[in-house]
């Protein structure tokens, strides 16, 4: 799967990103947190990211053993 801004491959953590009415974002980490996404409800599985994955002004709805 690939950012549909950069076109840069997507790791798993930015692959399972959805909106919280669970269509799947399809954007990488760096077009995810340049745009304004401050006020939009997502779903990440905390489970597969990394520590640069995680930002603290996100919300993160935690899914694990949700797929």
């Amino acid at each position: 799967m690939r950012c549909i801004s950069c076109n840069t491959n997507l790791n798993d953590f930015e692959s399972t990103r959805k909106y919280a009415s669970g269509d799947y974002i399809d954007l990488c980490n760096h077009c995810f947190n340049s745009a304004d996404m401050k006020d939009v409800d997502v779903i990440e599985r905390a489970d597969l990211a990394y520590s640069e994955d995680v930002t603290s002004d996100v919300e993160v709805e935690d899914i694990e053993g949700e797929y």
